[in-house]
């Protein structure tokens, strides 16, 4: 049995404040903080049959059975049950309840047309393990071929899990939620989006590949997105010579997950798809960083004469992710073209190299210096 592993995400802090949307994957470690955070609070698990049976059938029992105003309320996969949420508002108003309210999917929620409690809430977003959380227990190579989802990075068989991972997907999110009636075609979409993570999608061969037209693919793109399986990173548009590119990229929110719908059996150093996934692993990291700690801005740059930084925050600090241990100035060229297009604070190349040094203005960081930066 494993330790519990801290969160960076503080509930208990945003809570003593306003009632909280936590959204986030299956099987992120939603309900694991709830139970180590919160251990008084009322729970509500519509997984639960019993409890789903219950509140569907009379929602205003929730209103009957929250007498104190002492304890917080949670409602767990909120999604499954998304009438509730017109109890909500009033029982904040009226009994002065702070409530968290869980969910793996927006989709349902926003389809059903509710009132996402108009302001009384604030809404974050939950990921899966962090380098930072981990500390002593990350390791690189595991993380890149097992991903991050809790138990899955500690699992002794991550291929069957992730395999399962994947059709449960599937089965719960797309099936049970009837966002798409085509299942084989999302299924088959899925594996195509899986190659196109870390890429400027091209939406036309997609639908080709995928076979169906290509308003279904952004259709397919958005289910992603609203079950919080995909994030987008928008693109960068300040300069001067070079024109940039206005499309927005595309990541996966676990590495492991890409890998088995990519159908790869590792990712080889050296390689196009490692430098991929290397890229994926940080920006996820930054996701994460953003959500729990400081709101970070995220873009990334590319010009339509070729040029690409990987990731611009807060708009003064442009930062290239290289799969390599050993940098030289042929991986830094990007970095200078955008220099001269935009007066930036700090040019980093993340690497694989052990430690840290300068090439003119520009820092080459060991990864995990890059990311204790970030999170500190």
């Amino acid at each position: 049995m494993n330790k519990y592993i801290e969160r960076q995400l503080n509930l208990d802090n945003i809570l003593s404040k306003k009632s909280l949307f936590l959204l986030g994957p299956r099987q992120t470690g939603k309900s694991s903080l709830i139970k180590h955070t919160l251990k008084n609070a009322i729970v509500y698990d519509l997984l639960d049959s019993s409890v789903f049976l219950e509140l569907s059938q009379n929602p205003d029992r929730l209103s009957q059975q929250i007498i104190s105003n002492k304890k917080v309320v949670v409602i767990d996969e909120i999604q499954r049950l998304p009438v509730l949420l017109n109890e909500v508002p009033r029982l904040i108003e009226e009994k002065g309840a702070k409530f968290l309210l869980t969910g793996s999917s927006a989709r349902k929620l926003r389809r059903g047309g509710v009132n996402l409690l108009g302001g009384r809430a604030r809404t974050k977003h939950f990921f899966p393990f962090t380098f930072y959380e981990l500390k002593e227990q990350f390791d690189l190579t595991r993380a890149l071929f097992s991903g991050l989802i809790p138990s899955i990075y500690f699992s002794d068989d991550v291929d069957a899990d992730l395999a399962a991972y994947n059709g449960s997907y599937l089965q719960q999110e797309i099936i049970a939620e009837s966002a798409t009636r085509n299942i084989q075609a999302f299924s088959r979409f899925l594996k195509i989006a899986a190659l196109c993570n870390a890429k400027i999608v091209n939406f036309t061969n997609v639908a080709s590949d995928a076979q169906v037209p290509r308003t279904t693919i952004y259709e397919y793109f958005d289910i992603l997105k609203d079950t919080l399986i995909m994030r987008e990173l928008p693109s960068f548009r300040k300069g001067n010579k070079r024109k940039p590119i206005c499309s927005s990229k595309y990541y996966f929110f676990d590495v492991g997950v890409i890998r088995q719908l990519q159908g790869r059996s590792n990712f080889s150093h050296g390689t196009p798809e490692f430098g991929e996934i290397f890229e994926t692993f940080i920006i996820n990291e930054l996701f994460a960083c953003s959500e729990y700690k400081k709101n970070l801005s995220l873009e990334f740059w590319r010009s339509t004469s070729g040029f690409e930084v990987d990731l611009i925050i807060n708009e003064e600090t442009a930062v290239e992710i290289k799969g390599k241990t050993n940098i030289s100035a042929s991986d830094l060229k990007s970095l200078k073209a955008l220099a001269e297009e935009y007066k930036l604070r700090r040019l980093v190349c993340v690497s694989l190299e052990k430690r840290p040094r300068k090439i003119g203005n520009i820092e080459i960081l060991p990864y995990k210096d890059f990311l204790m930066d970030c999170w500190k």
